[in-house]
């Protein structure tokens, strides 16, 4: 059987590498259909990821919850048995934990590339909602 173009694949983002993304949701649904299962992990507290994948209407099918990233990324590959494991990651630590956990590693800006995903200032963390000033304001 040919791999290539196989949907059996689960795909693991990077907090950080999602938040880099302009439309995570869409980023998402469009993984979906190339991909059996996608999610989050970090190191950061559960809260957190929760927070932004609600905020952004990210409907994942894993997260590393109390769980850091290595631990994470070792369950969903016991419990997830696709053929591939695919790790979207920014740093090196992130390239490091998936060779220790027997993930592929790919870099955010390669797959935003391939698959046409927009990236957007991963610091900008303005709500386009959120205005702070208002002439009309006392």
């Amino acid at each position: 059987m040919d791999n290539a173009g196989s949907s059996d694949m689960t795909l693991a983002f990077e907090l950080d590498a999602l938040k880099s993304l302009a439309d995570p949701n869409a980023v998402f649904n469009d993984a979906r259909g190339w991909t059996e299962y996608v999610g989050v992990v970090s190191e950061k507290p559960t809260y957190v990821v929760t927070n932004f994948t609600r905020k952004h209407r990210v409907r994942q099918d894993f997260f590393s919850g109390p769980r850091g990233v290595n631990e994470s990324l070792e369950n969903v590959k016991r419990q997830f048995d696709t053929d591939r494991h695919v790790f979207v990651g920014t740093t090196d630590e992130d390239r490091a934990v998936a060779e220790e956990t027997g993930w592929e590693f790919l870099p955010l800006e390669q797959a935003a590339g391939a698959a046409g995903w927009e990236l957007t200032d991963p610091d900008d963390d303005s709500d386009p909602f959120a205005e702070e000033t208002r002439d009309d304001w006392p």
